[in-house]
């Protein structure tokens, strides 16, 4: 991973506060479990009504979470009153999610001043191994001088 210095020094505490604001994290139960420059993770303890047909965790949470995770990614580098928002991501459904937990792992590729691009994967978590489920990449804008706060 590539070394990424923040512009916010504050970028935890940023990160967080966002992350807590998130309804639809806490309705899934989601977890913010670090935070580091240019790379965050998610994780989301298996639930039944997080469950497609077949038992495993549904595709949309999947989604949800990487894109988060790789939106925060993104956000742990952004100055202090600016805000990230995804333009654009792309997952790939590589294996079924059946796990106790997955962890979403997004890091950001390259930080531009208006565009930052990050990859993410998630992995399905059983017994304490580790199965890749997911891959994905973003495209995140950078809104300079826009407060992460609701408007």
């Amino acid at each position: 991973m590539i070394a990424f210095e923040p512009r916010n020094l504050n970028y935890a505490a940023a990160v967080q506060s966002s992350f807590d604001r998130q309804p639809f994290m806490a309705l899934m139960s989601a977890e913010l479990i670090s935070v580091t420059p240019g790379a965050c993770e998610i994780g989301l303890d298996h639930r039944r009504e997080l469950t497609q047909q077949h038992g495993f965790i549904h595709g949309g949470a999947i989604g949800a979470i990487i894109d988060s995770a790789m939106g925060y990614a993104g956000y742990s580098l952004a100055a202090a009153g600016s805000s990230v928002l995804t333009v654009e991501y792309k997952l790939n459904l590589v294996a079924p999610a059946d796990g106790m937990r997955l962890v979403a792992r997004g890091e950001v590729v390259r930080a531009g001043r208006t565009l930052t691009v990050c990859r993410g994967e998630v992995f399905a978590v059983k017994d304490g191994v580790e199965t890749l489920c997911a891959v994905a990449i973003q495209t995140l804008m950078v809104l300079a001088d826009r407060a992460d706060k609701p408007a």
